[in-house]
């Protein structure tokens, strides 16, 4: 099962990341925004309150939560949506997912997706291969769930390799995987996390390369490394328009709090439709620590949002 990097660690952990954001800047192309609305018609921004399964990671982890349990918060949150990590599913068989659907059904909640942690950064074509079979797995298990939506992660630049080779395996593996997610109706979101993914020029690249209606960056607004260029808010802003799904945490890894009013208002900029969903990592027991950010969450939304 993959284990996310602690944020405290991250800094540290990022080594090459850190060294892969100034090569990609430089190596950059000026991608222009998508447009968000059809012509004459003005923006509608529809953000939505969700949470991702991975901010009761700690409880789930430790076996003192079932995904059944994160389902039955979300009723207690009075949120729109669920992000199901997959990394606690007790299975993907037919029956166990059917009964994840079902119980939503009953509780009036949607899923806006799930997540899966396999990196398509991999120098072996053979592993890439073995990649593209697990995100072709989760698609299915995406579809049985009901769900939009699935996040995929690129990786860490493996020893030995360059940026452009990362990208090249990522584009590569992606296009086929959004082949076979389109013909289901569902959506690859690249989340920028650790590694390549950490420069918002990676993120527009990749996009661009792969080409797909069914793809785009699942916006982690915590992730990308400043650089001299450009601040986190500036490649927040330059990769909303490209935003299939959001994922929210209230600090920086450095610690620094994050100006939420700020990214909100990209976000309503760039007339984004769909879910800003905790993604809750702090000290506090998420039990008390997840509806706080909840509600600063709903906050925003019912500011910006044009529902």
């Amino acid at each position: 099962m993959p284990k996310r990097i602690d944020r405290r660690d991250f800094l540290r952990a990022a080594g090459p990341a850190v060294i892969a954001g100034p090569e990609l800047a430089r190596a950059a192309r000026p991608w222009a925004p998508k447009p968000n609305t059809e012509p004459a018609t003005e923006a509608a921004p529809r953000l939505l309150t969700g949470c991702c399964a991975y901010s009761y990671s700690k409880l789930l982890g430790a076996g003192k939560m079932t995904m059944e349990e994160v389902i039955r918060k979300a009723v207690e949150l009075g949120i729109d949506g669920v992000d199901m990590t997959g990394y606690w599913f007790k299975s993907t068989d037919p029956a166990y997912l059917a009964s994840l659907r079902h119980l939503a059904f009953k509780n009036g909640v949607c899923f806006s997706g799930a997540a899966i942690g396999a990196s398509t950064v991999q120098a072996e074509p053979g592993k890439r291969a073995q990649v593209l079979e697990e995100i072709k797995k989760w698609v299915d298990v995406t579809e049985s769930l009901g769900a939009p939506h699935l996040r995929v992660f690129a990786g860490k630049l493996p020893a030995g390799a360059t940026i452009q080779q990362a990208v090249e395996w990522t584009v590569d593996t992606l296009k086929a995987a959004c082949e076979y997610a389109g013909k289901k109706g569902i959506t690859l979101g690249m989340e920028d996390h650790e590694g390549i993914t950490q420069n918002s020029d990676a993120c527009l690249e990749i996009v661009h390369r792969v080409g797909s209606p069914f793809f785009g960056i699942n916006l982690d607004i915590t992730n990308f490394i400043a650089t001299a260029k450009a601040d986190a808010y500036a490649q927040i802003e330059a990769t909303a328009p490209y935003a299939t799904h959001t994922h929210v945490r209230d600090r920086f890894a450095d610690g620094q709090a994050v100006d939420l009013d700020r990214v909100w208002q990209i976000f309503a900029r760039a007339n984004y439709k769909g879910f800003m969903s905790a993604e809750y990592e702090g000290e506090e027991d998420p039990s008390a620590g997840v509806p706080k950010l909840v509600d600063k969450i709903k906050a925003l939304c019912r500011k910006y949002s044009s529902v």
